[in-house]
């Protein structure tokens, strides 16, 4: 099963990376329930084994390519998200104190800060791309307008994906010229 989890995110987020067009200094924000990677219901089963194999199929990629991750802790943690100091730094956000652990922030959050150079947590993100892996509600992390990306790669293990990106707002009316 972890070998299935580790491909699987390799796929999802390839096809992420390709189809929202993610480059380097982009936030991708992820939300994930490692208990629905396993099958169980969310916020039943946290598992940091499926989480592990989780980032061993995309966070060395993600980094190779400078794309930053906001994860997603569970709501035990108000949805709290990881990030690297950096990122905060340059995105001037305000750091909280609390460090995730598996029954409080998730064992993908607890994993996320484990890898990280210098994680810290942050209450609000408005992230450039989102996968949401388990259903776990990662719509108030990004930006304003998010559209749907529909992948071919609908699982990562057991849990159901859903991701999206965003675009700058279209604003002006009738005579506006846009992009």
């Amino acid at each position: 099963m972890l070998e299935k989890i580790k491909s699987d995110a390799t796929a999802v987020f390839s096809e992420i990376i390709d189809k929202a067009s993610l480059k380097a200094n982009h936030v991708l924000v992820i939300g994930c329930s490692t208990s629905e990677i396993i099958g169980d219901t969310i916020g039943t089963h946290s598992s940091v084994d499926a989480a592990k194999a989780l980032y061993d199929g995309f966070y060395d990629m993600l980094k190779e390519k400078g794309i930053y991750i906001a994860v997603q802790c569970c709501e035990h943690l108000n949805r709290a998200l990881v990030v690297e100091r950096e990122l905060a730094q340059k995105r001037n956000l305000e750091i909280v104190s609390v460090i995730p652990q598996p029954k409080a922030g998730g064992s993908s959050a607890t994993t996320a800060y484990s890898l990280m150079d210098d994680p810290v947590l942050v209450e609000h993100i408005k992230a450039d791309a989102g996968v949401d892996i388990g259903f776990t509600l990662i719509g108030m992390h990004l930006k304003d307008v998010a559209v749907p990306l529909r992948l071919d790669n609908k699982y990562i293990g057991k849990a159901q994906i859903v991701s999206a990106y965003t675009r700058p707002k279209y604003i002006g009316g009738e005579r506006a010229v846009y992009n």
